[in-house]
């Protein structure tokens, strides 16, 4: 089974649609209306739609972590600092690190963008 991606609320339009262009199953907080959650309800909701969660938020890499060191198993988190990559760029490593990986190796993974 491909990976499957959970969007928060905060990434550009530009990234989802671009991914969605290339056939990459994207769900947003927006579609899923979702968008009022916190972030530990979100990486719950992520985790419940087996989908690993794509995020520009600090605050989830602390919530992953209480997760990882607590048993709690989740599909995956992606990050990228906010002032980091550009759209591009995101949307290149995003593509790449979802047809590369199989789901199980994403499995309770904090991943960083850029990958470069």
């Amino acid at each position: 089974m491909a990976n499957r991606l959970y969007m928060d609320v905060h990434v550009p339009s530009a990234v989802t649609d671009a991914l969605r262009r290339r056939g990459v199953d994207v769900v947003t907080s927006q579609d899923d209306g979702t968008r009022e959650l916190d972030d530990k309800a979100l990486l719950a909701r992520a985790t419940e739609l087996g989908r690993v969660l794509f995020s520009q938020d600090d605050d989830l890499l602390a919530i992953a972590a209480g997760w990882q060191s607590g048993g709690n198993h989740f599909p995956g988190l992606v990050y990228a600092h906010q002032q980091g990559p550009g759209i591009g760029q995101l949307i290149e490593d995003l593509e790449l690190l979802l047809l590369c990986f199989e789901p199980a190796e994403l499995t309770n993974c904090v991943i960083h963008l850029p990958l470069k």
